[in-house]
This record gives structure tokens, C-alpha cells and sequence, in this order.
């Protein structure tokens, strides 16, 4: 591969040089690697001021892709967002900038800015790449609807796998179901007597679990939005959280797990009967935490993870009942954990090409496809917690009892973790008022993403892994755009503290709620 020698006139100004005789030799020699593999092709002689759209074109030449693909690069687990060159060039700075502190001497960021570019002609720079997603959602930047009629604060928001349907969870016991075409209520649902903050769709989007502060757990038709058999008692106190067993994994979509303030977790295989006393349709009671369960996710590989108020998280084989192991190391309540394949088990056989089964055993190879996928992109299913110790740990979970890393710089509690849908990068949101991102690899910070004067209380990812959104007791939601690390939007709009969030698997909207009970639709 052949470049131009006349280089652009910023390269020159970047390196200090005048004369164009000076900056034609300024090439940098570089290897592209993926993370974790060897590099592609030959180390190439490079301008110093090679853009990203130009190293993108460099890859899949060398690469021999038949249509371009979209890739991010790095060098030392930083973004390279518009040159080369402008990232060498602040890498420089920064080191001079640390060089200076650790000396004792006093300086300006005009003295920082004075430092020019030292092109290294002499060793090789290796440009780590990242495929990314072929599609691209379009940033959300405006309210489309409020959408009222709850009473009480909206404490959880879920979209429908396929991204059609949604429904919304309240302080006034009530579940509405929003159609999304008029952007009106469809249904109210009223089975509940007290508080409902749970709600999980089934990856198969047939049907969705509701859970509440009643202890009771309610299996809704996600069609004709009426109650399926009776509701599934059991537990003796408030349930946090529902997770669905995979679709790849079950044909039918018929067994779920529940999380409770109890300290026990109870595995459902629903039959649709449930009985008067609802507890015919109970496989296992998983008991052996001494605390609250915070959270449960049904793993791709037939394990159950929970985490609890008693500063463990434990692994459940999924089929049998049993503990696997139990997960330590948090010095507080671990509020909140998050798998790599969590949002591609949520949405089971349905992604960005919108795709249509003849059969659906057709639809649960390709929910097996796209699970395989990410496993292999990421080397594994890994998990990370979070706590009110104001740390979080990466855990190979079913490998080893002991964290792999420990992720601090939090100065609050950490109220929630999540991993972006490629699996490469963690969000977390505390109530230092700041969201964190993080290496999903190596557990390495990456940067703090500020603008929230209140606790954040929510993060969500775009299905492309582009674009995050933060929902804050500040009553505004944000969306950061991931090839800057910066804001993108502010979205203004709620009268109070917004409680939750959800991003359309589709990428198409976002819908939010919160004390101010209303859910509020949010588009490009």
C-alpha cells in the first residue's frame, strides 16, 4: 500500500516544521492488530497525520473485505478520533504535563499547548482495532411525546424485544402498555397492590413478567396484554428483578428467575395453570444468600448470577438448582451486576436486518448465532458488579471465585453497571453525579463523562454501541457519543428525578419516567 508523500498542512504545524522538505519525511512506521491477535499484514509506513476514515480504508484492503466495514482504532486503549497525529500530539502532552508535576515546576495550560509534535520515526506503533456495528442508530435529540395517565412515579420503562411495544411500571400499581405508532396508552394493567419496579420481556416477545413490592409475580400475554393463569406466589417480600432463560437455550421461552428483598432467588417454569396458591409452577428456591438479591441474570451458557445486600455474588447451575459457586470480594451491598451478552440474550432473534423465521427453531439458531458471536469477540461471558463500596469488580465467573479486576475511581456509591452491546466497553453511573467508562478486556479507565449536577441514576446503550444515555435525579437525561467521549445532547424535559430509561433495540427511540409521572417518548 502506496501513500502520498504531501501531507496536509496541519501535520506540518502539528510537527513544528515549516518546509515542505521537512515534514515529506515525517512518516510513522505501525502495525494494525485486533485487541488480541497478531498483526494483519506487513508494518506499513504511514503519514503521521493519517485520519481515521484513512486508516479505515487501510484495514480492509488489507483485510480483503468485499464491502467496507466500519472499524474504531486505538493506540494504548485510546481512541484515535480524528488523526493520528492530534493523538500522538496529546499523549505528548499529557506525559510532559506528568513530567512537570513530578518535578516540582509550575506551568500553564499555555505552556502545555507549546509542546510540539516529536514524530517517532524509529519504532513501531501498534494501532489496536475494533470492528463495529454496520448500522448506526441516530442520536435521540428531541421529547415526542409525554405520555401520562400514571399517578404515581414511574419507576421502570422496558421496550419490547423487537422494539414495537412498550410498557411502563409505577408507584401507582398499575402497568401501562404504550402503543407506539399513536403514542397513546393501549391498556392498563391492574393486578398488582403495590409498587411494580420489575418488568422483563421474554426474548421471544410472546410475553413479559411483571414484579412488585406485593411479592407477587404476574406473566403477561404480550399480544392481547391480559394476565396468563395466576399470579406466582412464593416469595415473602418485594421482588427486584426478573431475567428470562435465554431463547437459544429454550424453544419455548417458558422459565424465568426472580430476585427478592427475601434473600432468595426462585426459578419459574411457566406453564400458564399457577394454581390458586401459584406455586405449581415453582422449579427452585435458591437459598444462600443472608441478604436482599439485588439483581438476576440467566446466563447464555445455562448459569444463573445473582448479587445481594450481603456483598456476594453467587452461580447457580440453571438446570439443576444447585450453587456453582459463590463470588466475594465487595466490602459493601453489591447493587447492581451486568453480563457482556445481556442486551443480545434480551433481544434473542432479533437484531438491526429485522429478519423473519419460517420456524422457530429457525429463529433459535439465529438467537444461538448472534450469542456465539459475542462470546467469541469477547472470549468468554464475563460479568461486572457494582457497589455501595464505591468500587466494581470484572469477574470470570464461571472460571473462578476471585475478581479478575477492581475498578475504582467512584467517590459514591456505583447504583449501575452496564456493558456495551459489542461487549467492549462498561458504563457505570453513581451518585458522585458522574458516568465512568471503562476497557470491558481489562477492567483499564477510560474516562469520566461529566454534566449531571445530580445523582445518575440510570445508563443505557444505542444497539450500536455508539451513543450512551444517563438518567439523573437532575431531572435531565444526556446522550454521550462514544467516538468523542463528550455530550452530545442534553435532554431537558422532566419536572423531576428521572428513574429509568430504556433505548429501543431498534435504535429508534428512547422512553423515559420518573417522579414527575410521565413517561416521555424521545426521537431523532
Amino acid at each position: 500500500i502506496i501513500f502520498s508523500t504531501g501531507f496536509h498542512r496541519m501535520a506540518a504545524h502539528l510537527a513544528g516544521s515549516s518546509s515542505s522538505e521537512e515534514y515529506t519525511v515525517k512518516n510513522i512506521i505501525a502495525s494494525l492488530a485486533p485487541e488480541d491477535g497478531e498483526p494483519v499484514g506487513p508494518q506499513l509506513q504511514l503519514p503521521v497525520d493519517i485520519s481515521n476514515n484513512q486508516l479505515e480504508e487501510v484495514l480492509n484492503k488489507l483485510l480483503k473485505n468485499e464491502e467496507s466495514m466500519p472499524y474504531s482504532f486505538y493506540i494504548d486503549s485510546e481512541e484515535i478520533t480524528s488523526s493520528v497525529a492530534e493523538l500522538l500530539l496529546q499523549k505528548q502532552r499529557d506525559k510532559w504535563a506528568d513530567d512537570m508535576l513530578k518535578r516540582g515546576k509550575r506551568f500553564t495550560p499555555a505552556d502545555t499547548a507549546k509542546v510540539q509534535l516529536k514524530v517517532p520515526t524509529e519504532e513501531v506503533i501498534k494501532i489496536m482495532y475494533r470492528p463495529q456495528a454496520v448500522f448506526r442508530v441516530r442520536p435521540v435529540t428531541r421529547c415526542t411525546s409525554t405520555l401520562s395517565g400514571h399517578s404515581e412515579a414511574v419507576l421502570v420503562v422496558s421496550f419490547s424485544p423487537d422494539g414495537n411495544k412498550l410498557i411502563s411500571g409505577s408507584g401507582d400499581c398499575t402497568i401501562r402498555v404504550w402503543d407506539l405508532n399513536t403514542e397513546t396508552a393501549m391498556k392498563v394493567l391492574k393486578e398488582h397492590t403495590a409498587w411494580v419496579q420489575a418488568l422483563a420481556w421474554s426474548p421471544d416477545g410472546k410475553r413479559f413478567a411483571s414484579g412488585s413490592r406485593d411479592s407477587k409475580i404476574i406473566v403477561w400475554d404480550g399480544v392481547t396484554f391480559e394476565r396468563v393463569g395466576f399470579p406466582l406466589r412464593g416469595h415473602r417480600d418485594r421482588i427486584n428483578e426478573l431475567s428470562w432463560e435465554p431463547l437459544h437455550r429454550n424453544l419455548h421461552c417458558n422459565r424465568f428467575v426472580s430476585a427478592s428483598k427475601d434473600g432468595t432467588v426462585k426459578v419459574w417454569k411457566f406453564s400458564g395453570t399457577g394454581g390458586a396458591g401459584g406455586g405449581r409452577d415453582m422449579q427452585f428456591s435458591l437459598t444462600g444468600h443472608t441478604g436482599g438479591v439485588q439483581c438476576a441474570k440467566w446466563g447464555g451458557q445455562g448459569f444463573i448470577y445473582t448479587c445481594s445486600q450481603d456483598r456476594t455474588l453467587m452461580v447457580w447451575d440453571g438446570d439443576q438448582g444447585t450453587m456453582v459457586r459463590r463470588l466475594q470480594g465487595h466490602g459493601h451491598w453489591v447493587n447492581y451486576m451486568a453480563l457482556n451478552t445481556d442486551i443480545v440474550l434480551r433481544t434473542g432473534a432479533f437484531d438491526h436486518t429485522e429478519k423473519k423465521f419460517s420456524s422457530p427453531e429457525e429463529a433459535q439458531a439465529y438467537a444461538r448465532q448472534r450469542y456465539e458471536k459475542v462470546i467469541s469477540d469477547c472470549k468468554g461471558e464475563r460479568l461486572v458488579s457494582c457497589s455501595d463500596d464505591n468500587t466494581m469488580f470484572l469477574w470470570n465467573p464461571t472460571q473462578s471465585g476471585n475478581p479478575t479486576v477492581r475498578m475504582t475511581g467512584h467517590q459514591k456509591p456505583v447504583n449501575r453497571v452496564i456493558y456495551s452491546p459489542d461487549g467492549k466497553l462498561i458504563a457505570s453511573a453513581s451518585f458522585d453525579r458522574s458516568v465512568k467508562l471503562w476497557n470491558a478486556i481489562d477492567g483499564k479507565f477510560l474516562t469520566t463523562l461529566r454534566g449531571h449536577v445530580g445523582d445518575v441514576y440510570m445508563v443505557c446503550w444505542s444497539s450500536d454501541s455508539r451513543l450512551l444515555l444517563s438518567a439523573s435525579k437532575d431531572s435531565t437525561l444526556k446522550v454521550w457519543s462514544m467516538r468523542t467521549r463528550k455530550l452530545a445532547f442534553d435532554l431537558p424535559g422532566h419536572a423531576d428525578e428521572v428513574f429509568a430509561c430504556d433505548w429501543s433495540p431498534d435504535g429508534l427511540r428512547v422512553a423515559s419516567g420518573g417522579k414527575d409521572k410521565v413517561v416521555k417518548l424521545w426521537r431523532h
